[in-house]
């Protein structure tokens, strides 16, 4: 009995851990996206074309295990579905990386990474209004969110605006001096750069709200992403050929940053990408996975500081603890009305496995603990829990 309920224990903190690891995961492989993106177009990658093979990439290898993984769970294809998909292939895989890729030619791959942390604060208020998130400002909890994603917010404009002195890191500070010589970016291309990557942060956003509305009709995450990548490289091209027409040279590919980069970005950041987020969407809603791009910044700064040769200023240290205080307020809040049951998925997922316990309980209440076969449920659930107990008994005694 101790071992099962140990196991039982150690079932449930890994099933509760698993969310969290999945969107660090994430924010790491988003991280050396953002470094390898700034080698390839400081080398004269062309960001459109990089776009329709990372795609391209994506969809060969995640298409197979759409195909065999998701034949019995995949539901029939409709006009509204495939609308939906064209528009996910078109908001996140065209506009908003087309727009990321240019906006990062103008400024560096620490700055891209700290304008993207204004994305959960777009992706909370958007997930409001379309009632994905529920906020009770008398809750301590939505109090929790509603500050920590402001803080996330003010600390990603902590570390862009506040330089303060610089902090040499360990075998950077020669680079360093070498890059102050060749001056950094002007005014105007910071500008030009931050609109692209604002504008491209809403569009990115609405992919996250569009993506999480679209698993409800089509819960089936491996070929949903499968889609997202196709279309996303149909259109992607579309919008290569139009905008670089008669320029054949552009496309031609080799063992170079361009082939690595392409073959990085489709596989980590766009196919297990979407499929991570589709899964850690459903059970916490797209605010949870939003919540932690301010660690991609962080490990960005890091990254750029040894690999680009960017400095570090006490600013962005500043700047990055706020990021994770107010990380950890929305992480608290989100993870205490998981707790409650708030989000759908968790409360069908519950009555679900009420419901196959209760079934298997009947069949071998002889042979086991009745105790033992109820479910944990809420506590809407506690009166329906006892009655169980006490049905179950009377069974036996009869």
């Amino acid at each position: 009995m101790e071992n099962e309920m140990s196991s039982k224990s150690a079932y449930g903190c890994m099933h509760m851990v698993k969310p969290f690891l999945a969107v660090i995961f994430l924010q790491f492989g988003f991280a050396g996206m953002d470094v390898l993106s700034k080698v390839a177009l400081n080398n004269g990658v062309n960001n459109y074309v990089l776009v329709v093979y990372r795609h391209a990439i994506a969809t060969v290898v995640i298409a197979p295990f759409a195909i065999i993984l998701d034949k019995k769970v995949r539901p029939k294809m409709t006009f509204s579905i495939f609308t939906k998909l064209m528009l996910l292939g078109l908001l996140e895989p065209v506009i908003d990386q087309n727009l990321y890729y240019n906006g990062l030619k103008y400024t560096t791959a620490t700055f891209a990474a700290a304008m993207y942390n204004i994305l959960p604060a777009i992706t909370f208020l958007m997930a409001c209004i379309s009632r994905l998130e529920k906020v009770k400002l008398k809750s301590i909890h939505s109090q929790a969110k509603v500050v920590g994603t402001v803080a996330t917010v003010a600390g990603a404009m902590l570390m862009t605006l506040v330089k303060g002195p610089v902090i040499e890191l360990f075998r950077t500070k020669e680079r360093n001096d070498q890059g102050a010589k060749g001056g950094g970016t002007n005014i105007e291309d910071t500008i030009k750069g931050s609109l692209m990557i604002t504008v491209g942060c809403f569009s990115w956003a609405f992919f996250m709200i569009l993506q999480a509305i679209t698993l409800k009709t089509y819960p089936a995450e491996l070929s949903l992403t499968a889609w997202i990548c196709l279309l996303g490289t149909a259109q992607g091209t579309i919008v290569a050929l139009v905008m670089e027409r008669g320029k054949t040279s552009i496309w031609s590919i080799h063992l170079d940053t361009k082939l690595l980069t392409a073959l990085y970005s489709g596989i980590v950041c766009s196919g297990l990408a979407y499929y991570i987020q589709g899964v850690v969407m459903k059970d916490r809603g797209p605010v949870f996975v939003t919540a932690f791009s301010p660690l991609s910044m962080v490990i960005v700064a890091v990254m750029s500081s040894f690999i680009l040769a960017e400095q570090m200023y006490l600013g962005r240290v500043i700047g990055a603890i706020v990021i994770v205080a107010g990380l950890y307020f929305v992480v608290w809040g989100k993870s205490k009305d998981y707790k409650s049951g708030s989000p759908p998925a968790d409360g069908q997922m519950v009555q679900l496995q009420y419901k196959q316990t209760t079934d298997t309980g009947s069949d071998d209440n002889e042979n086991s603990n009745p105790v033992a076969n109820v479910p944990n449920v809420s506590s809407r659930g506690a009166a329906t829990q006892d009655e169980q107990i006490h049905r179950q008994r009377d069974q036996l005694i009869v």
